[in-house]
């Protein structure tokens, strides 16, 4: 009998290790990437020509006034960007940028743009 509890006891305690490590690297996968401000400076020719111009307005598809990012919050570029890469947001030319940079370019970008002022 105190066999078969230990072995019970043992079984689930493996069981209970098994799981965790399971949801640690479903955790460690799911998580964002850390953003690098010096890694995004040769990313940033890409929206300088848009959002480095004070009061720029985009011609294509139809007039838009193009919002400054610097100072903007790192969260807020990013979820920006994977909505534009995504279609939950739409403008052509964001679009294609966002589709084309990386979930650690746009982490990149965003650390970059949010530590203007």
């Amino acid at each position: 009998m105190k066999l078969r509890t230990s072995l019970t006891r043992t079984l689930s305690a493996l069981a209970f290790m098994a799981s965790c490590g399971i949801a640690g690297q479903a955790q460690a996968a799911d998580a964002a990437p850390v953003g690098d401000a010096k890694a995004a400076l040769s990313k940033t020719s890409m929206c300088i020509g848009c959002h480095g111009i004070q009061g720029y307005k985009a011609s294509f598809p139809e007039v838009y006034h193009v919002p400054m990012i610097a100072g903007q919050n790192a969260e807020y570029i990013v979820t920006a960007l994977k909505d534009y890469a995504s279609g939950a947001r739409s403008f052509p030319t964001m679009e294609a940028i966002a589709q084309s940079l990386s979930p650690q370019d746009m982490a990149d970008l965003a650390a970059y743009y949010s530590s203007l002022k």
